[in-house]
This record gives C-alpha cells, structure tokens and sequence, in this order.
C-alpha cells in the first residue's frame, strides 16, 4: 500500500487537480446556465402589500429612469377633491398648482367630473417611482395608489438592484404569465429577493 502512495507522481497529482478544476468549472457553468433558464420564465415585481414607500425605488434601478412606476387603481379610488396622493399635506388651497402637488415630477394629472369628484391618472413617462404619491393616498386616503415594476422598462436583470437595496423586502420574482401583482393580492406563494 506504501508503494503505490509513494509511486504517485507529481504529474498525476498534476491531472487529478487540473480534473478537478474542470469538474468545478463545469459545474459552474451549468448553474449559470440554469439560473439564466429560470430567469426567462420568471419576472421581477413589487409587492404593494409589503412595500413601505421608501423611494428607493426612484434611485436604485439600473436604469436613468426607474422602471417603477406609480399605478392608479381606479375602481379603489374615492375621486375625492382633497387626495393625499396629489396635494401636498402642508397645501393651503387643495388647486392644482404646482406648489400644492405632492409629485416632484407632476406626474398626476388631475381631471374635474363633477362637484366633488376627482379623476387621477398617472404619466408614466414622466413618474420617477419616488413613492411620494404612494405615501399619501396611504396616509390620507384609501391607498388605490401603488408602485409596479413596468414589464415595458424593465431589464429583468438576473438580480435586481432595487430589491437589493428595498428594506421591506417587496420585490419577489414571479411567474411572466401573471407579471403584476395587484394591491389586496396575495403572494405567499412567489419568492421574494431573499430566496432567489
């Protein structure tokens, strides 16, 4: 038994651990290959149930413009004069001028029906995701105001910078056939950043 450990030469140890380094290296690959795989049959997406309006969401996507975006649930909303997602809380006349808007962006737009309602609608183009409005409707009104990643923008990047830095842990990777998560859905059973 001495012999053959002693017979064991250093070009043999030399192609057993070049055979290893392949094996891991092979091994590797193939994970990547089935992460990337998994990765086109899922999306990323905000869950508005566990979302706290950090706006982070404005400054950490890849992209200059977020793809996150506000959304108006509209069959939610009160249309109601004062709305908490479109006047700033400390506003003294509830008007649409700019000084009275809660959006940095003036990305609510704001359409008179009839005495006392109110129609909101949402300018994607022009949302940068900063939550803002999301808070307020939160805090003053029924919360028909929400945050969803648009499919449109986004990269679907392998891991998401957003979820990354999101401290509520909202963003979960969801099946690409239902890629948005409603307000009041539940999603127990999509995984979140934390086992992607």
């Amino acid at each position: 038994m001495n012999d053959k450990k002693e017979k064991r030469t250093r070009r043999d140890f030399l192609r057993d651990g070049l055979r290893a380094i392949a094996t891991l290296l092979l091994g590797g690959i193939v994970g990547v290959v089935v992460r990337k795989l998994h990765a086109r049959d899922t999306v990323w997406q905000l869950d508005p149930n566990i979302c706290v309006q950090c706006e982070k969401c404005a400054t950490e996507c890849v992209l200059s413009l977020s793809a996150v975006k506000a959304v108006h649930a509209h069959d939610m909303c009160g249309h109601c004069k004062l709305c908490g997602g479109y006047h700033r809380p400390d506003a003294k006349v509830q008007d649409t001028a700019a000084e009275n808007q809660i959006c940095p962006t003036k990305a609510i737009k704001r359409t008179f029906i009839e005495d006392p309602y109110y129609s909101y609608r949402i300018e994607e183009e022009k949302c940068i995701g900063c939550a803002k409005c999301v808070k307020g409707c939160n805090a003053f009104g029924n919360s028909s105001l929400y945050l969803q990643v648009r499919h449109d923008r986004c990269l679907n990047c392998n891991q998401c910078s957003i979820a990354e830095a999101c401290p509520s842990g909202a963003f979960r990777q969801i099946p690409a056939e239902q890629a948005y998560i409603l307000k009041g859905q539940q999603a127990n059973t999509w995984r979140s950043r934390d086992t992607a």
